[in-house]
C-alpha cells in the first residue's frame, strides 16, 4: 500500500480483472433473473413451506390408491359411522410396532346408536405392501398393492368411516385427484381465453377492443353463483363422472377469464407504446410475434401470481357446486361430494369426523394464497 502526497492510498498488488466479478454486488447484477427470484422467494418462509406442501400434494395424486388402505367406494356394513382409530406402537409397555385394536359394533338401546368397543387385549399389527382391492396406479396400471392394510379381522379407519362404512381417509386421498386437478384445468381454460382476448383488445384496440370489452362487462355483470348453478344444472344427469368433471372445469374456466382479460388489456395498452415494441413493428415483426416475444414476457410475473391465486377459487367453486349437488356426483369422489354427505348438522354433531373433508380444503386454499403472496413479492427481485 502506497501513500500519495494528497493522503490517498494506492494498492501495490497487481491488477486482477476477475476481482470485480467475484464481488457480491457484481454477482447479483450478473445473476440470471430466475436465480434472483429464487433467492428472494426462499426468504418468504410461509410461501416456501406452502410451495413444498403443494408440490408434495400434487406428486402424491397418481399414488393415492397406493397410499390409501381402501378403495374409495369399499363398504364395511358392520362399521357404519365408525370413529377414527389410533395407530399405536406400545402395548402394555412393550414395543409391538404399528397396530390397531379390533373393534366390535354393539347396539346402544338407550341412544339407538352403534357403539364401537375396541378389544384392548388383542393388538393386531398392520400389514405393509399388502394386497387389497384392485385400483389403477396413476389411472393406468392395474394393481392391488397398498402401502398398508388392516390385518384380517380388524379395520384401520384413521379418520373414521361414513354413513355407508367407507373409509374417510381413503376417500379424501381419492377426492384430492379431482378437487386439486379441477383447478389446474380451469385455470388453463381461463388463461387461454383471458390472455387471448385481453391481448387482442389491448394491442389492436378499435372495434375489437370495443366488442371484447362489452362481452367482459356483460359476463361480469351476471351474478356468479346463480350463473354457476344454472350452467351446472344444465348438465345432463345421465352423463358419466368423467364428462361431468370436465364440464365443471370448463364452466369454472369460462366464467373466470374476464377479470384476467381486463388486466391483460390494461397492461398491453401501456406497453404497446414502448420504444422496443415500436422498433419490433418497424423491423417487420408480426403482431403475434410482438405479443409473444415482447409484451407477454413483461407481464409474466403478474400472470404467475394471478394463477396461484385463481386456482383456490376454482377449487372452492367445484366444492360449492358438488356440496349443493350440482357439480360432481357419486360415484365420483371429490371433497365437495364428501361434504354433500355431511349437510346434516345433527349428524355432524354426533359424528364430527364426517366433516373432516373441509380441513384439506382449508389447508390447500391457504397454501395457495401464501404461495401467491410469496411469488408476488419475489417476481420483482429488484424491488426492496
Amino acid at each position: 500500500m502506497t501513500t500519495l502526497p494528497d493522503g490517498r492510498y494506492v494498492d501495490d498488488a497487481p491488477y486482477d480483472p476477475q476481482a470485480s466479478l467475484r464481488s457480491p454486488e457484481r454477482r447479483d447484477l450478473d445473476a440470471p433473473n430466475w436465480l434472483l427470484i429464487w433467492r428472494k422467494f426462499r426468504t418468504h418462509k410461509l410461501g416456501l413451506v406452502s410451495g413444498i406442501f403443494l408440490l408434495v400434494s400434487y406428486l402424491m395424486l397418481p399414488f393415492a390408491g397406493f397410499i390409501a388402505p381402501y378403495t374409495p367406494n369399499e363398504r364395511h356394513s358392520e362399521h357404519l359411522f365408525a370413529p377414527p382409530q389410533i395407530v399405536r406402537f406400545l402395548h402394555q409397555g412393550e414395543l409391538v410396532g404399528p397396530y390397531v385394536y379390533p373393534v366390535t359394533a354393539e347396539a346402544d338401546m338407550e341412544t339407538f346408536q352403534w357403539k364401537f368397543v375396541p378389544d384392548t387385549t388383542r393388538p393386531m399389527k398392520l400389514e405393509f405392501f399388502c394386497a387389497g382391492d384392485g385400483y389403477r396406479l396413476a389411472g393406468l396400471i392395474p394393481t392391488d398393492t397398498h402401502l398398508f392394510c388392516a390385518p384380517e379381522g380388524a379395520t384401520v379407519f384413521l379418520w373414521g368411516s361414513d354413513r355407508l362404512g367407507r373409509d374417510v381417509f381413503s376417500r379424501i386421498l381419492y377426492g384430492a385427484q379431482l378437487s386439486l386437478t379441477v383447478g389446474l384445468i380451469g385455470i388453463t381454460v381461463s388463461f387461454l381465453l383471458g390472455i387471448g382476448f385481453g391481448s387482442m383488445a389491448g394491442y389492436f384496440g378499435g372495434r375489437i377492443d370495443w366488442v371484447i370489452n362489452r362481452v367482459i362487462e356483460v359476463l361480469r355483470s351476471l351474478p356468479e353463483l346463480p350463473l354457476w348453478l344454472a350452467l351446472s344444472a344444465a348438465v345432463p344427469s345421465n352423463w358419466g363422472p368423467v364428462a361431468v368433471f370436465f364440464i365443471i372445469s370448463l364452466i369454472l374456466g369460462i366464467l373466470d377469464w374476464p377479470g384476467l382479460a381486463r388486466a391483460v388489456r390494461a397492461k398491453f395498452l401501456a406497453l404497446r407504446e414502448e420504444e422496443y415494441v415500436r422498433a419490433a413493428e418497424i423491423m417487420g415483426a408480426s403482431s403475434g410475434r410482438v405479443i409473444r416475444k415482447h409484451l407477454l414476457p413483461n407481464f409474466m410475473s403478474h400472470l404467475i401470481a394471478s394463477a396461484t391465486l385463481s386456482i383456490p377459487a376454482m377449487i372452492l367453486g367445484e366444492t360449492a357446486l358438488s356440496f349443493l349437488g350440482l357439480g360432481l356426483r357419486a360415484p365420483a369422489v371429490s371433497w365437495g361430494v364428501m361434504l354433500n354427505d355431511a349437510q346434516n348438522l345433527a349428524s355432524i354433531e354426533i359424528y364430527p369426523w364426517t366433516a373432516i373433508p373441509m380441513l384439506p380444503i382449508i389447508v390447500v386454499v391457504l397454501a395457495f394464497n401464501f404461495l401467491g403472496d410469496g411469488l408476488r413479492d419475489s417476481l420483482d427481485p429488484y424491488q426492496q
